[in-house]
């Protein structure tokens, strides 16, 4: 899934998450902005979020309300610009389906498909990153920094 299918360039004229969301997926999926509950996690394949450098695509999957996008593996500008904004990702093959209820705990490493009764365990990210989506992503990391 590559970031012009994630938000198309069209609607890239503005960062604001709320209104990106609006246009999520909308080529592939147009139904997704108006599905999407605030708390839903993404679960995907390969490269995830290749393409483009820009940082709309994850922003408008944090601004659709998306907890958490968990992948068999991520484009790595993709992955950073997640992180800086303070999108948890999770590199992870699950066996899930639309609609399963999942639990992460980034900091024990394990996904527990509730529905399915399966759980999985991936490699936590590091702790400075973990602290960097605590804060909300990168600016708020430096903002906590003392002085």
């Amino acid at each position: 899934m590559d970031t012009d299918q994630i938000i198309p360039a069209e609607y890239l004229l503005t960062g604001n998450p709320v209104e990106l969301a609006k246009h999520a997926f909308s080529k592939v999926r147009p139904e997704f902005a108006e599905n999407v509950r605030r708390g839903d996690i993404i679960v995907a394949g390969l490269n995830f979020g290749s393409g483009s450098s820009r940082e709309h695509a994850p922003r408008a999957l944090l601004g659709a309300g998306i907890s958490c996008v968990i992948a068999e593996s991520f484009s790595r500008i993709f992955f950073r610009n997640a992180i800086n904004i303070g999108l948890p990702l999770v590199e992870c093959r699950i066996s899930a389906k639309e609609g399963d209820i999942l639990e992460v705990d980034l900091e024990k490493g394990l996904i527990r498909n509730v529905t399915g009764g399966e759980s999985f365990s991936f490699k936590p990210l590091p702790g400075f990153l973990r602290e960097m989506l605590d804060a909300g992503g990168l600016i708020g990391w430096l903002r906590s920094r003392p002085q």
